[in-house]
Formats: structure tokens, C-alpha cells, sequence
């Protein structure tokens, strides 16, 4: 009774999945974009980078859309290759 309602509630439409997926992915471009913004004012902080290697850390919800997929992964290899550019350059100053 009670336990097969609380495993359903614990189980995600894909709807909720794709839209989790979307949010992260949007939540990574606006990081991506503070960055940028931080850089030309030449004020990055270590937090920004920590907030952006924290939200690609996340784990993600399978979408069951392989365009959306290879659009999330997409967004998550370029912050990952920013993220390891800045890091760099920041242990290099």
C-alpha cells in the first residue's frame, strides 16, 4: 500500500526528466555566460568556477530524445573544456 505509492512518486515521467535536463543545461550556458562576462571584466572569482564544475558534476536524467541528448552533451563538453581552460590559466597567474 503505502510503499508502492511512495516508489511511484520516486519515479520520474520522462517529461520531468527532459525538463530537469533542460533546466541544467540552461542553468551551465548562463554560468558560462557570467564567465565570459567576468573575464572581460577581470573579476572571475574561484566561485564561479566551483559553481560551474559543481552543475556539471550533476548527474543527468536520461531525456529519451537523442537530439536532446546530443545537445546536452554538447553543452556539457564545452563547459567542460572552459572550465579546464580557466583552471589553467588561473594556476598558471
Amino acid at each position: 500500500g503505502v510503499e508502492a505509492l511512495l516508489a511511484l512518486q520516486d519515479v520520474e515521467s520522462p517529461t520531468e526528466r527532459r525538463r530537469r535536463s533542460v533546466r541544467r543545461a540552461g542553468r551551465l550556458l548562463d554560468e558560462l555566460d557570467d564567465i565570459k562576462i567576468a573575464l572581460l571584466g577581470g573579476d572571475l572569482s574561484q566561485v564561479q568556477l566551483e559553481r560551474l564544475g559543481r552543475t556539471i558534476r550533476e548527474q543527468r536524467a536520461a531525456t529519451e530524445d537523442p537530439k536532446l541528448e546530443a545537445l546536452l552533451d554538447e553543452i556539457e563538453t564545452r563547459a567542460a573544456v572552459e572550465l579546464a581552460k580557466l583552471e589553467i590559466a588561473t594556476r598558471a597567474a
